[in-house]
């Protein structure tokens, strides 16, 4: 397709199930070729992460499960969230209905795998997921090489500069990157060993003629690398020149290890002019074991969570969360006969007292409990944002909370929900750093004014006393409580300081988001979605006004 969604985090959308029995289709023909080893490679621009669900909840994933897609390669995080934005599909009955939801670390694998030996036993059905560095920014690039079926990539940075020689290990796999589940059931049947594994090979690409290379393998279980093995490695003769490939024999059976990470390959390059160019050290397993890596909390948040599947739950427990923070105690407020308030606090403590005096006193600030009612409804039905949605042409639609409603040129028919909303910068993020914390930060501000009221009561309330000695002093008794009662203002009141700066934390928040919808869709907030953009500052506003004094 030429045309794309516009904005910085855009689903695929939920793709229809015309457009997955076409990639299903493409993908079936090279089923066809028999007697040729065939290895495919998809690509595509999000991570599978952002992917949502057909209409018969099925998925990209799914189908490339089904046709054993050797590696599927995105690029639309980049780096921004991490180094390792990898991941290791595996289809298997026994994964846990959570894996739906979410996938804790980097290589997902079931409680047991059996063994198969049989000859014409159906091969594993798993994949990789390698997101790419970008070249606009990171000036990043990857290679990748298909081996006798074995795929292996290399990323480069030129940020440093150019590079003269470039070293692809080929054979042994990384086993922290690149090293599949079929491979160690491969090695624990023998007799399914593939020739692939008799040799060490590297792919060497260089602006000079090459006068040496030579493989070296380390172990690291005395603690320190130690060179176990030295090689030198003999040059493929091909007819194309992208690229030499060099081989070197060894006993692939003495590196046996239940470790993955024992053992680790470097491969040194010298050319002509004696510059000298060494790989980075990978870790290998010849008998299929993958090196177990964890995300980080990042890496986890983009890739081990299913956005698409995430997000109606996530999405409506934020809206029933809400909604009880605003209806529930409208309904103490009504019909309980039990009063909540600071002076109840006080006497008796306890947390739910504590919250209950909160909310209800934000119900007594009518206009903004209202206020909050109201935007929150317009977020469950009303559209948030109406302009340009595709990057080529003028099709205007808008988005809801359930995706977006686009009106083909032309046509008078709507196309419901042709992508998703933008979970992870829209939507979400709206609703939990923006919504919600002003609705708090509003509870807080009508709690302050009864703290303030109730002290400033306390400051200004007078004993009567008849007593004839008393009557000279009640000029300064007076002169005193007006001292006190002014430092109250303008010292004491410090909790509202405090309100007043998180309110302009969260229009900061807000109003950053609104200017990266604007640059992303080429929207006027005031005209194109004004009450996303106005309400929440509008309504902190006023709950600031309505709060600043007793009255």
């Amino acid at each position: 397709m030429s045309t794309g969604l516009r904005g910085p985090t855009n689903l695929f959308g939920h793709p229809t199930d015309q457009l997955l029995s076409q990639i299903d289709s493409q993908l079936s023909q090279w089923d066809s070729q028999k007697g040729k080893s065939v290895t495919k490679i998809s690509f595509g621009h999000f991570p599978l992460s952002f992917s949502a669900f057909s209409e018969s909840q099925k998925s990209l994933r799914d189908v490339f499960l089904k046709h054993s897609v050797s590696a599927y390669l995105c690029g639309h995080l980049h780096t921004r969230f991490g180094k390792n934005l990898k991941r290791h599909h595996q289809s298997n009955e026994k994964f846990l209905s959570s894996h739906r939801f979410f996938q804790l670390n980097m290589h997902q694998e079931p409680s047991e795998n059996p063994k198969n030996c049989l000859f014409q036993a159906p091969p594993l059905k798993e994949f990789w997921e390698w997101e790419m560095g970008d070249w606009r920014k990171s000036r990043a690039m990857r290679i990748v090489a298909v081996d006798r079926g074995h795929v292996s990539y290399l990323d480069i940075d030129f940020k440093s500069g150019t590079k003269k020689t470039i070293v692809l290990p080929t054979f042994p796999l990384d086993s922290r990157f690149m090293l599949t589940s079929s491979l160690h059931q491969m090695y624990g049947c023998q007799h399914m060993v593939p020739f692939s594994f008799e040799t060490i090979r590297c792919l060497v690409f260089s602006v000079s003629p090459i006068t040496s290379v030579v493989a070296r393998i380390y172990d690291t279980r005395p603690g320190n690398p130690l060179m176990i093995m030295e090689t030198t490695m003999t040059k493929f003769v091909r007819d194309i020149s992208r690229g030499d490939i060099y081989a070197a024999a060894w006993n692939y059976k003495a590196f046996e290890d239940p470790s993955p990470v024992r053992f680790w390959l470097q491969i040194e390059v010298i050319d002509v002019m004696g510059r000298s160019t060494l790989s980075e050290l990978r870790p290998f397993s010849v008998n299929g074991l993958s090196a177990k890596i964890s995300w980080t909390w990042k890496e986890f948040f983009v890739m081990g969570c299913q956005w698409a599947a995430l997000y109606y739950p996530i999405f409506w427990s934020a809206v029933f969360l809400m909604l009880s923070i605003l209806l529930i105690p409208k309904f103490v407020l009504m019909f309980s006969k039990k009063q909540y308030s600071y002076k109840n606090f006080i006497s008796e403590k306890g947390l739910i007292n504590c919250i209950a005096w909160v909310l209800l006193d934000l119900c007594r600030v009518h206009v903004v409990w209202f206020g909050f009612l109201g935007y929150l409804i317009y977020l469950v039905s009303c559209p948030w944002l109406i302009g340009q949605v595709f990057t080529d042409g003028g099709n205007r639609g808008y988005m809801t909370c359930m995706g977006w409603l686009v009106k083909i040129f032309n046509s008078r028919e709507k196309h419901d929900y042709i992508g998703s909303p933008d979970i992870m910068v829209v939507v979400l993020p709206h609703f939990f750093f923006v919504v919600i914390p002003s609705i708090l930060v509003a509870g807080a501000l009508a709690a302050e004014r009864g703290i303030y009221k109730e002290h400033f009561l306390s400051l200004s309330g007078k004993k009567e006393d008849d007593d004839s000695s008393q009557k000279n002093k009640r000029s300064g008794t007076y002169d005193n409580h007006r001292h006190r009662r002014s430092k109250f203002d303008f010292v004491e009141r410090w909790f509202r300081k405090v309100l007043l700066a998180a309110c302009l934390v969260i229009c900061w928040k807000h109003f950053t988001n609104c200017k990266a919808l604007t640059k992303a869709y080429e929207m006027n907030p005031l005209l194109h979605f004004p009450v996303y953009s106005l309400a929440i500052p509008l309504l902190l506003a006023c709950t600031v006004y309505k709060t600043r004094s007793i009255q």
